[in-house]
């Protein structure tokens, strides 16, 4: 499950191979030096600073993959919806933004027959018009 157990120092160091970032430039950008660089590689969580200019850095928003996790397996609200306050002071996000990974992890589970169409309908709170679209844009693929 790839956004189940986030271990972001594994996507950092998987990412910096991928654009063979050098050491010295991670050191200069970041203005650590290779001892922290090796510790970020390792670690399981970081400082959201620092993550947000590893995104930078590398690219790549490391970010999303914690919306991901909140996307697929937080709980339902208990609170009705409808009923819940919007901050004037921080903003407000829909959690129904689906990225395409999350997109395909779902359709996967529903051909793979691990889940129903209906069980990831009430699972993950997906309207069943946007679960039927999916599908169909699956199935002309």
């Amino acid at each position: 499950m790839l956004y189940k157990e986030i271990n972001i120092g594994q996507f950092i160091k998987e990412r910096v191979d991928e654009l063979e970032i050098t050491m010295e430039r991670m050191c200069n950008f970041l203005k650590k030096d290779e001892e922290f660089i090796e510790k970020v590689f390792t670690s399981k969580s970081i400082d959201t600073d620092l993550l947000l200019r590893w995104s930078k850095l590398l690219e790549y928003d490391f970010f999303r993959l914690y919306s991901s996790h909140l996307i697929l397996y937080s709980p339902p609200s208990a609170i009705n919806k409808n009923n819940n306050p919007k901050s004037e002071k921080i903003p407000y996000f829909r959690k129904n933004i689906y990225t395409q990974e999350i997109k395909e992890f779902i359709i996967k589970r529903i051909q793979s027959g691990e889940m129903t169409q209906s069980e990831v309908i009430k699972e993950y709170s997906i309207p069943k018009s946007t679960l039927h679209r999916w599908l169909q844009k699956n199935d002309t693929n």
